[in-house]
């Protein structure tokens, strides 16, 4: 299954970018990153096997084991995309949110996308590490 990150804004040459990329390379699954301008610029078009998630802080709070179940879910039951939409300053607008399968949230708080970016790819590898049963992930 591929895990698809879509974002608004540049992440450019940054240690944001770089934690993006050190984690995304320790994913076995193919892994893609679309940017996308502040406004404007088209998001790719949805296949029907596409789970959409949008990070939003109104979102679903979920521990990393939930996270990882339920992306082992939709592994399972052979859905062939996992998008990930990260919006831009003014995040989505409510029909944008209806549209998502997930609205995902690390925290009440509000994070810049550059930094939303890095947390995610984190996620992405201690979820995909979870499920195959590597030692990263450490539960309390």
């Amino acid at each position: 299954m591929l895990l698809h990150i879509v974002a608004r804004g540049k992440i450019g040459r940054s240690p944001e970018a770089d934690l993006v990329d050190r984690y995304l390379k320790r994913i076995i699954w193919p892994t893609r990153i679309t940017e996308l301008p502040d406004s404007g610029g088209k998001i790719p078009l949805r296949d029907p096997g596409t789970v959409i998630i949008m990070l939003d802080e109104k979102g679903e709070q979920l521990g990393s084991m939930a996270f990882a179940e339920k992306l082992g879910r939709w592994r399972d039951d052979g859905r062939r995309e996992c998008r990930f939409l990260i919006g831009a300053a003014d995040g989505f607008d409510e029909e944008q949110r209806r549209e998502a399968d997930m609205l995902f949230a690390f925290g009440k708080a509000t994070w810049p996308h550059m930094l939303a970016r890095a947390m995610l790819a984190e996620q992405l590898w201690r979820a995909t590490s979870i499920l195959a049963g590597h030692p990263y992930h450490r539960e309390g």
